[in-house]
């Protein structure tokens, strides 16, 4: 029997919000109460066996924060040379590695050296990106910056307050803005950046273009902890599938966290000992930068 073509347009366009879903790194639940719409009816749309009137594609066009014309286009594929030049590398002995990236700091350095001034730390509440962000920026003499605390600031209001009058694209909006501010201004420093930076393409793409980025990870049980040590009981939220909404937030988002230059687990880690992994870790790129003097 020949597929349809409203089958295929059907489940073209469940995959096309699955993966806006996971790029936005939101559960179907969260997303499912945002655009108001049942999860069940949301799944069956991203299996691509539900139809869907073209209000109900607005609803979930809005919380995705893209427009409909978005949601109905392909992703971009990579470009050719960027495939050719990726095959390269992989094909390049270890010991040649570092001869090349110093050629490429000489031809190519002067924007990746501004990059490399820029700290970003990234990942959920509880990672431990203020403990760590505050520590180094310390030890390297550098300014710290909290980008939420940046956010308030120039909202003249607390979070909390911001998302419940402008609601999360106003919020993701306010974000963007206030980073390219921060960005702008600062050459230097170390950046803690809120976890949710990652679920928006634009903003998350010019934190990476701009900021030499860490995500500092752990288990999630680590993350439930560590919050609720600081006193703060809001993650419960009187749910008893908390731990469960927490690992579907970290499920969709990690593909995206693993975008970032380096990746530091926490786990079972003191601060310390978290701290000297930090540093170690950065030891390389900062040793680098005299391929540029």
């Amino acid at each position: 029997m020949p597929v349809r073509a409203e089958d295929t347009f059907l489940s073209f366009l469940g995959k096309r919000v699955r993966a806006l879903r996971a790029r936005r790194g939101i559960t179907r639940k969260v997303m499912a109460h945002e655009a108001k719409v049942s999860e069940r009816h949301l799944a069956q749309l991203e299996a691509g066996e539900g139809n869907v009137s073209i209000v109900l594609l607005r609803r979930i066009a809005s919380a995705l924060n893209v427009s409909l014309a978005e949601m109905f286009s392909p992703e971009t594929e990579t470009r050719h040379e960027k495939l050719l030049i990726q095959r390269f590398l992989e094909r390049l002995p270890a010991n040649r590695m570092e001869d090349a990236m110093r050629r490429l700091a000489r031809e190519f350095g002067t924007e990746e050296r501004a990059r490399r001034q820029r700290i970003a730390l990234i990942g959920l509440r509880g990672a431990g990106k203020s403990t760590l962000g505050s520590k180094l920026a310390f030890e390297m003499k550098m300014p710290f910056i909290e980008l939420d605390a940046e956010i308030e600031e120039d909202a003249g209001m607390p979070l909390g307050e911001i998302f419940s009058l402008y609601g999360q694209a106003g919020f993701r909006s306010m974000e963007q803005r206030v980073l390219e501010r921060v960005l702008q201004k600062c050459q230097r420093g170390v950046i803690s950046v809120g976890g949710g930076v990652v679920s928006e393409k634009d903003t998350y793409e010019y934190l990476l273009a701009h900021c030499y980025t860490v995500w500092i990870k752990a288990q999630p049980e680590e993350y439930m902890a560590r919050v609720i040590a600081q006193g703060d009981f809001r993650v419960m939220g009187g749910s008893k599938q908390a731990m469960e909404d927490l690992r579907g937030i970290l499920e969709a988002r990690e593909p995206l966290y693993r975008k970032a230059d380096f990746w530091l687990d926490t786990t079972g880690d003191s601060v310390d000992e978290s701290f000297a992994k930090l540093k170690a870790a950065l030891e390389p790129q900062r040793n680098l930068e005299t391929a540029w003097d």
